[in-house]
This record gives C-alpha cells, structure tokens and sequence, in this order.
C-alpha cells in the first residue's frame, strides 16, 4: 500500500475510534447529567477551553513534538474526558472538559497539518496537482471519521434503550414544538427515563476501550512526518521564540484572506451545533422521543460520511465554488422549510429527511473548508489550522451560549444571517485569489527546483 494512504487511513480509523466515543458523550450530555445544568455546563466549558487551546497550543506542540505525537497526547485528554464521565460531578466533568478542550484544538491543528504536508509530498512525486491531493486526502479522512457518528449513535441507543421506557405525547406538548417553541420543559417530558448505573458504566467503558485503541493505532502504527526539506533547515536556522511562536495564530490574522474566511468558519459550528442541540430536541424528542435522537443522527452521520468521499474525489472536476454553492442552497432550503415545518409522529420520514440534506452540507463545509485552508495558507498551516478551529468552536459556543434563552426562530433566522454573510465574504476570497493570479502558467514555472504552483496561493 502506498504509504502516505496508509498513514492516512490510520489516522481516519484512529479518529473513528476517538469520535465514536466522544460524539456518544457530547450527544447524552445534556440527558445523562441534566442536573443544575451539570451537561451543558461542561459542554460550554470545553469549547471556551478549546478556544484558548486555539491561540497558541497548536504551533508551540506541532513544532515541538511533531504531528504524530501531538496527536497521540491529544487524544488521551479525550480519554480523561469519558473517565470524568464515571462519576459525573462539578469537580469531575469541569476539570476534564478543560482537559479535552486543551487537547481539540492541537489534535485537529496536527491531523490537518499531516494531511496536507502528505499530500503535497504525494503530488511532488506523482507530477499531480497538490490540490486535487488534498482534498481526497481530506475527502478519504471524512469518509470514515463522519461515520463515527453512526458507531458512537448505534452504541448508545443499543445499551441505553434496554431500560427506557416510552411515553405518551399529547396533541398539548406538540404544540410546543418546532420553530416557535414554548421555552419550557415540555421536551424532557417526552424522553426516556435515566438509565440505571450499570448500563452508564457498560456505555462509558465502551467509550473508553475505544478511546485507548485510538492511541494505541496512532502510537503504533503512524508515521511520523516532516515538512519538505528546505522548511525543515529553515526551521533549524531560525529557531523561533516562544513568544513568536505563541502569537503565531494571532499573527496569521493579518492575512486578509484569513480574516474574510472567519464568518465561513463560525458558521460550520453554529450550523453542526444547531443540529446537535437543537434539532434533535425541539423537533426530535419534543415530537417523537428521545429514544429516536440516535436513529436521525445516525441518518446524518451516513451520509455526511458517504458525501464527504464523494465531493472530495469530484471536487478536482466541479472546482470547490460549485460545492460551496449546493451546500449554501441546500442548508438555506432547510432553514426555511425548518422554519415553516410543524412536526407531528404522523411525519416520520420528515424528521429523517433534514439531517439527511444537513449532513450533504456539512460534507462540503467540512472537506472543502479544510482543503482550503490547506490550499491557500501552505506556508503557515499550523497557525491557519489553529485559526480555523479557534473560529469554528467560538461558533460552537455562541450557539450553546444561546440555546436555552432563545426561541428556534430566532436561532434558525441568525443561522440563515451568518450563512449569507459567510458566501459573500466566501466570494471575496475568491475574488482575491483570482486577481492575484489571472491566468498564471503555474504547471509549466518552477521556483527553487519545485512547481511553482507548489510555492504560490491556489
């Protein structure tokens, strides 16, 4: 097997693993320890951790350890987070949730990292356009991380469904639900009881074992990888400070590019935290019950996870504008629809259809976002990776910070304005890009004896 794909795939498989786990624990957070708030308490705080992770963590760790174990360290504060889950209190899950914030921010910073440095490495030596590289690199990574989202679903429901016990939803409590929710209680109402101890510690143990195989696969069996080597002596002469090295996300700031793309970013977080805390609970559990959350996040997870191999092999044929496109019409369809919908049992298929059309989005913004911070930020992509995710979770936390005080409308209404405001700033990037370099022979130039369109912004 070709070795850059085989390291890519044990990373994929090392972060299905890890997100099976985790993105189980996220989803019952707020249903496991509901009480004082215990759930989405620890939520808000992980993500405010992983921002300040995000302004300096990721370059000082990648420059120090290297990609393949800054994401084997990372990891294990993932583990930390599902042992706090044992004995979930203020003084346990609080702790680990900084934990793991501290460790988001590096691991994805490295992940991204390593799959681009191995594609650009791979398009060196095959003659091939490094683009088109990364982004099924990206599009590969995707296809088996999304599907994290099945595993860790299908886990949960299996164990915790053999103690939950359904109850009756009156025409009274559907009124509450949809876009112009109640703002009460009614949708904890309609859910299961809590599971017993045993079946939390048989989940959690799951949980765990998958997360310590997660490390165990990227200590084992992953590669570790360098830069080219005119960035490694470049490094070896210059030797940056701590202190430059700590701003380095800040100063990544100063790129034009890079601030026009900071809408784009936040909203991949408002959007997937939207779905996750308030789809599934306004329309999903007030309408169905909690014991149907799984299921139609499973939906979303498969299909996310099959569009993201697709976009990233066709994106070298369509080009990432078309992509960015379907997604921006398709998430704006369901907003509106979301917006007009009132959910009812007698619509079962409904309740499927819109994580379905959400996860088709989210492909994109998640592939295409990721290639083209690759793209266009080769020079600096650990500092542009740590912005990406800096920005990402502060869309996570805002939409979080807001969830219990606003009604659906709103939310959906403030989706819908991030939205636009991301593809026209989207559109000026594309602008920038096209001016700088209209109609530039990059295949047939080279600089220093490489490509030149290895060296300059695409």
């Amino acid at each position: 097997m070709e070795r850059n794909l085989k390291n890519v795939l044990v990373i994929s498989f090392g972060f299905l693993l890890l997100f099976t786990a985790y993105g189980g624990l996220q989803s019952l957070q707020s249903s496991l320890n509901s009480e004082e708030g215990l759930g989405v308490a620890a939520l808000s705080v992980l993500y405010a951790a992983l921002i300040l992770s995000s302004m300096f963590l990721p370059p000082i760790l990648i420059k120090k350890l290297g990609c393949k174990w800054t994401i084997a360290i990372s990891m294990c504060c993932y583990i930390a987070f599902s042992l706090g889950n044992f004995y979930a209190s203020w003084y346990t899950l609080i702790p680990t949730s900084v934990i793991l914030g501290l460790g988001g921010a590096p691991l994805w910073s490295a992940k991204c990292t390593y799959l681009t440095i191995a594609g650009t490495s791979y398009a060196e030596k095959a003659g091939k356009n490094a683009k088109d590289i990364i982004n099924q690199y990206f599009g590969v990574f995707f296809l088996v991380f999304q599907s994290s989202g099945i595993w860790g679903n299908l886990i949960s429901s299996l164990i915790l469904s053999q103690s939950s016990t359904k109850v009756e939803i009156s025409e009274e409590d559907l009124e509450c639900c949809g876009a112009y929710n109640c703002l009460t209680d009614t949708t904890n109402t309609t859910g299961s009881a809590k599971p017993s101890n045993s079946l939390i510690y048989t989940l959690l143990g799951v949980y765990t074992a998958s997360g310590v195989l997660a490390v165990l696969l990227v200590i084992i069996f992953l590669d570790q990888i360098k830069s080219d080597q005119a960035e490694t002596e470049k490094e070896k002469l210059e030797a940056p400070s701590f202190w430059s090295t700590f701003l380095a996300t800040f100063r990544h700031l100063k790129d034009k590019r890079q601030c026009l793309l900071i809408p784009l970013t936040m909203y991949s977080g408002f959007e997937q935290g939207f779905l996750s805390g308030d789809y599934t609970k306004i329309y999903v559990t007030c309408a169905l019950g909690i014991q149907y959350v799984g299921y139609v996040m499973i939906c979303f997870a498969a299909v996310n996870s099959l569009c993201s191999l697709l976009f990233g092999k066709i994106s070298q044929f369509t080009g990432r504008k078309l992509l960015f496109a379907l997604a921006a019409v398709t998430n704006t369809a369901c907003i509106i629809a979301l917006l007009l919908w009132k959910p009812h049992p007698k619509q079962l298929a409904v309740f499927f259809v819109f994580p379905a059309l959400w996860g088709l989005s989210d492909a994109v913004w998640q592939t295409q976002t990721n290639g083209l911070y690759g793209i266009l930020f080769e020079k600096h992509k650990e500092a542009a990776f740590a912005n990406y995710r800096l920005w990402e979770s502060l869309g996570f936390v805002i939409a979080f910070g807001y969830s219990t005080k606003l009604q659906a409308y709103i939310k959906l209404y403030i989706l819908l304005s991030v939205l636009v405001l991301s593809m026209v700033m989207y559109g000026a990037v594309e602008y920038l890009e096209a001016k700088s370099s209209p109609g530039t022979p990059t295949a047939t130039k080279k600089e220093n004896g490489r490509p030149l369109s290895q060296e300059t912004r695409m």
